[in-house]
């Protein structure tokens, strides 16, 4: 005999089954977890942003640690489809490129960017440390064998990434200063065409 999947009523009355109801929660710790970080977004409050009790959510997803991990990862695997898709029929640099061009952009959204900073934020837990490194080095291997960047090139793309991050997270403009005009946008992300942080990215 088929079961059919339990579901448990939502605020519009529908009902959803556990997976749909993971990914609901998924997405009010992601938002959670960005505003708050680990150590300051409570349980309590992604179970009332997510509107179901906190034991239900316990029942999801375990522990705090685990629902933050579950976010971390859904963010990575975020990038990682935007690079995939960004370089979809090209190779070398010019696949590196538009994983470049791309993740300018992905950072318009900044739930995503402070989340990611939270991550790092995190690592003086040990489990969190530990699995957080093991996405980022996966995400290197991908954009690795992806374009076949050399590892000078890798380091560039990587450390290129991480300093617009910073520019990004600080809403940091051309108005700033001559060194803001410097480290915005790369000069050949800035030749296609790629968008300065902190001239309406919120």
């Amino acid at each position: 005999m088929t079961r059919t999947p339990s579901r448990t009523p939502s605020r519009s009355g529908i009902r959803m089954t556990a997976e749909e109801r993971r990914g609901s929660v998924l997405v009010a710790a992601i938002a959670a977890f960005a505003d708050g970080g680990y150590a300051g977004t409570s349980t309590e409050e992604i179970a009332r942003r997510a509107g179901i009790s906190q034991p239900y959510l316990f029942r999801l997803f375990g522990t705090k640690r685990e629902l933050f991990l579950a976010a971390v990862a859904a963010g990575f695997d975020r990038v990682e489809r935007t690079f995939l898709e960004a370089s979809a029929g090209l190779e070398g640099d010019a696949a590196l490129l538009q994983m470049g061009l791309a993740y300018s952009e992905l950072l318009g959204d900044s739930e995503l960017l402070r989340l990611q900073l939270h991550a790092y934020a995190a690592s003086g837990d040990e489990t969190i440390r530990v699995a957080v490194a093991a996405r980022f080095a996966e995400l290197a291997r991908f954009v690795a064998e992806r374009t076949g960047a050399t590892p000078e090139k890798l380091a560039e793309f990587l450390s290129t990434g991480m300093l617009l991050n910073v520019v990004a997270a600080l809403q940091v403009s051309v108005v700033d200063g001559m060194w803001a005009g410097v480290i915005c946008v790369p000069a050949e992300l800035a030749a296609l065409g790629a968008p300065a942080f902190g001239t309406g990215a919120s």
